[in-house]
């Protein structure tokens, strides 16, 4: 059975990459549009750069760009608080921001009881 043919909106991935910024801008939803048609910031314009600049191991705390066709196939490490997560930006992201594959809280997970504890919550077992 052969793989089925990526498709966003009616366009592949080819087609997309030839668009414009503008003519991007008709595809994806209004929250998306509205944050490009603002215009990019400079955090984002630095980015963009390394990206078109076709740079490895690209870093960045920027999550609030939009994923455009030109940022597939690339592994970028986003910023989650503490350490970097590296993403792979598949087809199917497209009109995401890089925020929404980045989980930034983890689970809490408590050991034994702190410091000023009262006497009774020392005496529960701890797992």
């Amino acid at each position: 059975m052969a793989k089925k043919e990526f498709k966003f909106r009616g366009k592949t991935v080819e087609e997309l990459r030839k668009l414009s910024l503008n003519e991007f801008m008709e595809f994806i939803p209004a929250r998306q549009r509205r944050s490009l048609k603002r215009g990019f910031t400079e955090q984002q314009k630095i980015l963009l750069k390394h990206i078109r600049a076709g740079k490895k191991n690209i870093e960045t705390h920027c999550k609030d760009i939009v994923i455009l066709p030109e940022m597939i196939g690339l592994t970028i490490s986003i910023h989650k608080g503490k350490e970097f997560a590296p993403v792979i930006i598949l087809e199917e992201m497209i009109g995401h921001f890089l925020g929404e594959f980045v989980m930034t809280r983890k689970k809490v997970e408590h050991s034994a009881p702190g410091i000023g504890a009262t006497k009774s919550s020392s005496a529960l077992s701890v797992k």
